[in-house]
């Protein structure tokens, strides 16, 4: 099993068009990925090396009944493109773009919460969901990535490849990697996640993520300790980073006490969550744990 994208997945791409929604797309074909479309306005009846272009999520969903799709399109039209995914009934949304606005992301959260409460959103400006194995829907590099029994969900892309590829090393693997993103508005939470790899049965341990800025680690930890029987370990970015300045994504700033690794850290080892300080930690800890 996996959570979220598997060999049961059909994507569609909203900019499968541009360059680089072309490029990843194609990629997540040539992983195994079951691309069945794109969606760019005004190309409909083209195609991107066999894979067909609609002009907008309803006919998409009518000829090539995707189950997931990809935004890849400039940060204005992203909100937009979210949401008539969400009315075409595609259930999962992952959406790479970051720069959207925070106003739009709130929009879209609403919007989704109060109408499409079937479609679930990963991101924005989130690296998207990998399987291994199984689906790549998304800018997640594969090959870092070993097949087994690791579940991760991260706020960083690139903190996650390192825990992972450092995972492989040492012999293991992962059953699904995903990515949340860095927004002030993430479409799914930490908490989110965990439920779904708590019931993973693939899924033997968890491997969190985080960085500074908002609650959403406090939250998880919280949630660890009522709903999460699988060990879980994490790591927290940010541990030298200066109070009241942005660091990376727009959801990752200090305000006053509010916030810090050190707190976030505090929250999650109260809960019996084993914190590391790096990445190679973190790693190493899981690795522990997987061989005891």
């Amino acid at each position: 099993m996996a959570v979220l994208v598997d060999s049961d997945t059909r994507l569609a791409v909203a900019g499968v068009t541009g360059r680089e929604g072309s490029f990843h797309t194609l990629n997540n074909r040539a992983y195994g990925t079951n691309v069945v479309g794109g969606v760019t306005p005004g190309k409909g009846g083209q195609d991107v090396e066999g894979i067909p272009v609609f002009d907008d999520w309803a006919q998409a969903m009518e000829q090539a009944e995707p189950n997931t799709a990809m935004i890849f399109v400039p940060p204005r039209f992203a909100a937009d493109a979210i949401l008539e995914a969400a009315a075409a009934g595609v259930r999962l949304v992952i959406t790479i773009t970051e720069g959207i606005p925070a106003h739009d992301e709130l929009r879209v959260y609403n919007t989704l919460k109060r109408d499409y409460p079937g479609t679930r959103l990963i991101g924005p400006n989130c690296p998207g969901i990998l399987s291994p194995g199984k689906a790549n829907v998304g800018i997640i590099p594969a090959s870092f990535f070993k097949d087994g029994n690791v579940g991760v969900v991260s706020r960083s892309g690139t903190l996650t490849y390192q825990i992972g590829n450092e995972i492989a090393q040492a012999g293991f693997g992962c059953s699904s990697i995903v990515g949340i993103g860095g927004d002030p508005v993430p479409g799914s939470s930490f908490v989110d996640v965990l439920e779904l790899f708590q019931g993973d049965e693939q899924t033997e341990l968890i491997v969190l993520s985080g960085e500074i800025g908002g609650s959403a680690e406090e939250e998880a930890a919280e949630y660890i300790a009522e709903h999460v029987s699988k060990p879980v370990v994490a790591y927290i970015a940010g541990f030298t980073a200066p109070a009241g300045k942005q660091m990376g994504h727009a959801g990752a700033i200090v305000s006053g006490s509010a916030g810090t690794a050190a707190a976030k850290a505090q929250a999650l080892e109260a809960q019996g969550v084993r914190v590391g300080r790096t990445p190679t930690e973190v790693a190493e800890l899981a690795v522990q744990i997987l061989r005891a």
